[in-house]
Parts: structure tokens; sequence; C-alpha cells
């Protein structure tokens, strides 16, 4: 407290006034900030604020300059009316298009909850004009996730995220079978080929991981608040990985056929990729990455269009795969009664 500043005394409810007020009225304010204009101390100011909270508004705390200071996700209870032009709403047709693979999930039902709320205040005419806008885009998707059974727990991880409440999760590793329990700061949801994973620090594996959603069997969100670490990124988390597995990186270079050269043309597969062609058509990629799995799996696909030319030990991994899958297919069709001759070519 200043020096010569007259000492406040408010009861806990004037404190909650005073408190929203002036968040509301400020960018950020910290503890000690707090704590100065309530005439308190900053453990008081800190179970005030979990009772601003509980009140329904929504608190964030970020890091500036050094220190941390709080404010609301809005200056009020409730969002402001929004505004949109029809260009900004097929837009937003668009996104709702593309997360297709939310289905079954909190997420999408609050994204359906969005839409009609839009629709509900406009004209007639716009509503039809927007059944039209809709139709402007289709998502196709393969092997979609099923979060049916893991909805209830997203909802519990939705209010964790929000409010960066630390939670106490169940998780099936391989899908199936006994669930290992972590204690986890959430920290970002990341979208990968139409799943969703969870990345956060898990404090009794000392260290960031990833959690596939529908795996999830159980989840406890506490009252103990945690802070993003300041500076955190979840970008760089995948940096050099192909996918979502972060390994240590090698140098990759693969070469692909005239047939498929245009598909990979034209794409940045990683950063500082290289691409080259011959007089063929034939077009070489090279470029540093980890996540050995995926990027096999990403030769394999193209068949006899794509060789992996580097590293030379993953080059001999295709090989055994493809060796190993060659008598899998001997052994089906021998036990089937099938014949060479069958099967021209083989």
């Amino acid at each position: 407290m200043q020096k010569g500043k007259p000492a406040k005394k408010y009861s806990q409810a004037g404190r909650l006034h005073t408190i929203i007020r002036l968040l509301e009225a400020r960018r950020g304010m910290t503890l000690d900030d707090l704590a100065e204009e309530c005439g308190v101390d900053r453990r008081t100011i800190h179970r005030d604020l979990n009772a601003v909270e509980e009140a329904g508004y929504t608190l964030t705390s970020e890091w500036q300059e050094g220190r941390k200071v709080y404010g609301f996700l809005t200056r009020s209870r409730n969002i402001p009316p929004i505004t949109f032009t029809l260009q900004q709403l097929m837009s937003l047709y668009l996104l709702r298009s593309l997360g297709a693979h939310l289905g079954g999930t909190p997420f999408q039902a609050g994204i359906d909850e969005l839409f009609r709320s839009i629709t509900s205040v406009l004209p007639d005419r716009y509503v039809a004009h927007l059944e039209r806008i809709a139709r402007v885009s289709l998502p196709l998707l393969h092997g979609a996730r099923d979060y049916s059974a893991a909805a209830g727990h997203v909802e519990e991880l939705q209010r964790a995220l929000l409010h960066q409440y630390r939670i106490r999760l169940d998780y099936a590793k391989k899908g199936r079978g006994r669930a290992e329990s972590y204690e986890l700061d959430p920290y970002t949801l990341v979208f990968h080929k139409g799943g969703i994973y969870l990345l956060g620090l898990a404090h009794n594996r000392k260290g960031v991981r990833l959690f596939a959603l529908e795996r999830i069997r159980g989840i406890e969100v506490t009252r103990q608040r945690f802070e993003m670490p300041e500076g955190y990124r979840p970008e760089n988390h995948f940096t050099k990985a192909f996918g979502l597995v972060n390994e240590q990186p090698v140098n990759v270079k693969a070469r692909f056929s005239a047939e498929v050269a245009h598909t990979v043309m034209g794409r940045l597969w990683m950063p500082g990729q290289s691409v080259a062609s011959d007089r063929e058509g034939r077009v070489t990629i090279a470029f540093e990455a980890a996540g050995k799995m995926e990027l096999i799996s990403w030769i394999l696909s193209y068949g006899v269009h794509a060789e992996l030319l580097e590293p030379p030990e993953w080059r001999r991994e295709i090989k055994q795969q493809l060796r190993g899958m060659r008598e899998f297919y001997r052994k089906k069709e021998k036990k089937a009664g099938i014949g060479a001759t069958d099967f021209p070519g083989t």
C-alpha cells in the first residue's frame, strides 16, 4: 500500500464489486494492484478472484513485461452484439464446414447454437440466402473419429481450457485396456487429419504430452489454476514433426515418378524443403523432419510411384515391410487357392 494512502475497508461483497469494476475499466491488473486498491493482502484477492469467477465472469491471466495481469475475457458477462457482412457470413459458413470433424463434441453443439443465434436475428430474406451459402462448401471426411463416448469428458475439458484449471485425466494409451492417470495442465487443442488431440503438461510424467480425445476415460477438473509458461507457443512443439510425433529430426529425401509429380509439387510438406525435377519429369523433395512411422506411411501411400532415398536405414525398413506384405499376400492366396495366373504380373 502506498505511503500516506488511507486504508480502505470493504466487505467481501464490496471488494467483489470493486474488483469487477476495476477489471472492466482497465486492460489488466496484477494481484498487487488489486490488493492495493482494496486494502487487503494478495491471498485475499486470490480468493476474491475465485468468487468473481463463480459469479459467472470469465477471468483470463497473461504475462506482460514480466508481470502477471488479470482481466475479463469480455467487458461484461455477455458478449456485445456483433454485426456481419454477407462476405463475413460466407466465411463463417466455410469455417463451419471445415469443422465437421467436431461432430459429437460440445464444440460442435456450440457452433450449432452460434448459427441458430445468428439466423434468429436476421430478416427472412437473409436466412434464405444463408441456406444457399451453407451449400457452397462440402467437407468430405474419411475415417472420422467417434467422440460420442467421450462427449461428457470433452465438455469438462472445455471448461478446464476456458478457465485454465488443472485436471486429473484417465487415459487409455492404445484405446483399450486399463487407463493410466495423469495430472495435467491442459494447454492446447491440436487438430490433425480429422482427429482432435490435447497438448498439455503432464506433471507426473514431467513433460509435455499429447492425448487423443477419444481415448479419454475420465476427467476431473480441479479448482487449481495454472499459468501458461511465459513465451509458450504450441506450434514450437511440432516445428520438426512431419505429423504429430516430436522426436529427433533426420534428413529425408524422396523421389516421385512423373505420373504423380503434380500431386507433390507446389505443396509445402516441411519448412525449408527443397524441390528439384529431372529430365524424366520425376520430382525429388528433401527436408528435415521427425516422425519415422508417419513419413514411411507417406512414402508407402504412393506405392511404386515413390522411392525413399534417405535416410538409408528407413529405406531398408520400407523394403522389409514390402517383403512382409508380399509374403502375407502369398500365404493368403495359397490358403484361398488363388494361383499366380489369377493375378497377371505377379
